[in-house]
């Protein structure tokens, strides 16, 4: 029987379930690509000529997509390389057209991406000081926290930048909430929207942000293709200078195709909501099993609302990567974290905010799938995880 169960498992197709940290490209954005490679359809966008006028009228039908499927119109998003960029764009633009002696602070959290935590960090060298709100223990921010800090900084605070939804635990951020808290406080808005978008509905006007940004990798789109949405494009100030490209917001070629395939995927991302309600049901059936059977398991953010297909779950004193080396020989793919701090065995500033410890926090696997996952993938990640905990349960990790 152990030999029919190694042959099985060494000939199940992979599952894939690292989607929050990047997705293959969907069905309909390949069959897109195979569809205008074919053709001729290619140029510089800027060029006058025919066929750069045809780039260009395909990249800005894209960008009109885009605008509609994310609330907010054309003119108000910026095509750019994706969400570090974006980020590091929103930040430059305020921080940049902000006194440091007048305005100084910069408030942000824990949970954000370390995109956000770097950025933050560098314009600390340039005078501003950050102020970081406490983490409630189920992930999201502490709302009691942030309306303190407004009220002790009022009239000082440059930028207030949230993220949507976390890319480890998955939990969402109460965005809504925070507005309202900021209301008339003539505060700029920015939420790295990066794991929601495509995921939940979403849309920018009704957000009440300034800024948000979209990696296309995350939603089925070519890599190296994204967007920074704006609300007052007028009076954002460009981190990258060129020849005038995105109406002189963000210089360089434009990578048309790859702006082209977000506008493809987020159509799909709407078409699918469906699937990904089924996601959610199918992913708390899963939890439920592995609870039931090993009631020492913790799953992170599981009392917040949190991302379709997100499963942030521990083992206090099996080591994590000793769970993802043991599902990875089973043909099943999860990182221990996010992707940018997989390879560091320790507790993550994600973890340690929402005051988890070395034992559970070094314990962790990130499982994260699509909707368009295989319908028995959470049967063959629940048949493997069951397994894995059942070997190294017996073994002292650390």
């Amino acid at each position: 029987m152990d030999n029919m169960d190694t042959f099985m498992e060494e000939n199940q197709k992979p599952i894939y379930a690292d989607y929050n940290g990047s997705g293959p490209l969907s069905n309909e954005v390949r069959d897109y690509i195979r569809l205008r490679l074919d053709g001729d359809h290619f140029a510089n966008p800027n060029a006058i000529h025919k066929m750069g006028q045809k780039v260009l009228m395909a990249m800005e039908n894209a960008r009109a997509v885009c605008a509609r499927y994310l609330g907010a119109i054309p003119k108000q998003i910026i095509f750019n390389s994706g969400s570090t960029e974006g980020i590091n764009s929103v930040f430059y633009s305020v921080c940049s057209q902000t006194n440091p002696q007048e305005r100084p602070i910069i408030i942000t959290s824990d949970i954000e991406h370390s995109a956000i935590y770097n950025v933050a960090s560098r314009y600390e060298k340039d005078g501003f000081e950050t102020k970081v709100i406490k983490t409630l223990p189920n992930g999201q921010i502490d709302l009691e926290d942030l309306s303190q800090l407004l009220t002790k900084y009022e009239g000082k605070i440059a930028l207030l930048t949230v993220m949507a939804a976390n890319n480890e635990t998955g939990v969402i951020q109460p965005l809504s909430e925070i507005a309202d808290l900021i209301k008339g406080k003539n505060i700029s808005f920015f939420s790295d929207t990066t794991q929601f978008l495509g995921k939940s509905e979403f849309n920018f006007k009704d957000s009440a942000l300034d800024f948000a940004v979209l990696s296309g990798h995350k939603i089925g789109a070519m890599t190296g293709a994204g967007a920074l949405i704006v609300k007052d494009p007028s009076t954002f100030k460009p981190f990258i200078l060129g020849g005038g490209q995105e109406k002189g917001h963000r210089g360089g070629t434009q990578n048309y195709l790859g702006y082209e395939t977000i506008a493809v995927a987020l159509e799909d991302c709407v078409k699918s909501r469906d699937a990904y309600n089924d996601l959610s049901n199918k992913r708390d059936e899963f939890e439920k099993k592995i609870q039931k059977d090993f009631p020492d398991t913790i799953i992170f953010g599981q009392d917040a609302p949190r991302l379709p297909g997100t499963t942030y779950i521990s083992y206090p004193g099996i080591h994590g990567q000793a769970i993802q080396i043991e599902l990875e020989s089973q043909n099943i793919f999860v990182t221990t974290s996010s992707a940018c701090s997989d390879n560091s065995p320790v507790t993550s500033r994600v973890l340690r905010s929402m005051g988890v410890d070395d034992s559970a926090g070094r314990g962790v696997v990130r499982i994260s799938i699509c909707a368009h996952s295989t319908k028995d993938c959470y049967q063959h990640i629940y048949k493997a995880l069951k397994k894995a905990y059942g070997k190294l349960s017996k073994i002292e990790n650390f």
